[in-house]
């Protein structure tokens, strides 16, 4: 990328959150600020309502994060908003595969964003969950995390915030290795059940990649969440005093949730800049 004289940097958030409270979007913002802080760098950030007002950016960002959200990701399919949704994402690889234009632009893709252009890539089968995903979970790096510039400095497992119904599974293994994309680590293993692990992370190809959990995620943030009356009902009532109570140690751990924040997305937007990121 090729700052001007400001240094500025166009970042385009999706917010595909369909107006429901969330902490997503706090926490997109919140490391925006603090990775345009150390790197003196001009943010010039702008919020899209992907959902509620059909809004997507167009091509003139340096770099799209594309959130979490609630629902169900094969119906909407036909909902006027994931046309949208993925005609934009059309729009923003063909930018990038065209050999004249030379500042290829970066997308992140969150959760529910990431069942999305899992979907539209066909990289997988994208399915409900016999039961909600919530929680903080080991997540096991693949091989290929291991050396992904976007990873570096995490620990194998390291620990992410997992919300979700659905998932991404049966990787077609052909069509990844045709796109030159990477899957980059799976779920916990869970050998007393008969499930497949569920992918995680997936590099598409250079200039996008995905999570299926939750990497903006803030630990003093969730923490007070899961400490409001409304939240810490909820939770109990659905999975249990003991539940509630490994969660709030695990983000407490310094090594664990605190440790993805600082790392996943501030490595991703330092490739996105061209800053100490080993080649891809």
């Amino acid at each position: 990328m090729v700052f001007n004289e400001k240094r500025s940097v166009r970042v385009a958030i999706l917010d595909l959150y369909e107006g429901k409270a969330n902490q997503g979007m706090r926490c997109i913002r919140t490391i925006l600020k603090e990775w345009s802080e150390q790197n003196e760098l001009e943010i010039e950030s702008e919020e899209f309502d992907v959902r509620l007002k059909n809004e997507l950016p167009d091509t003139s960002f340096d770099i799209y994060i594309s959130s979490g959200g609630p629902g169900d990701p094969l119906i909407s399919r036909f909902e006027d908003w994931d046309i949208a949704w993925s005609r934009w994402l059309d729009k923003i690889e063909r930018w990038n595969k065209n050999p004249s234009t030379q500042q290829k632009k970066y997308v992140f893709f969150i959760c529910h964003s990431f069942q999305l252009a899992s979907r539209y890539f066909n990289v997988g089968l994208v399915s409900k969950r016999k039961s909600t995903a919530f929680g903080v979970f080991p997540i096991h790096m693949l091989d290929a995390g291991k050396t992904d510039p976007v990873f570096d400095g995490l620990k194998d497992p390291f620990y992410g915030v997992d919300s979700r119904d659905y998932q991404v599974i049966q990787p077609n293994h052909d069509l990844l290795n045709e796109m030159g994309a990477s899957i980059l680590c799976i779920e916990k293993s869970r050998p007393h059940v008969p499930y497949e692990r569920a992918i995680m992370a997936i590099r598409f190809n250079e200039y996008m990649f995905g999570t299926q959990f939750h990497p903006e995620a803030d630990a003093p943030g969730m923490s007070l969440h899961l400490r409001t009356e409304e939240k810490r009902k909820t939770v109990i009532e659905n999975y249990g005093e003991d539940k509630l109570r490994n969660m709030l140690e695990h983000l407490e751990d310094p090594d664990k949730i605190s440790w993805t924040y600082a790392h996943i997305l501030p490595n991703f937007l330092n490739q996105s800049i061209g800053t100490e990121v080993a080649a891809y």
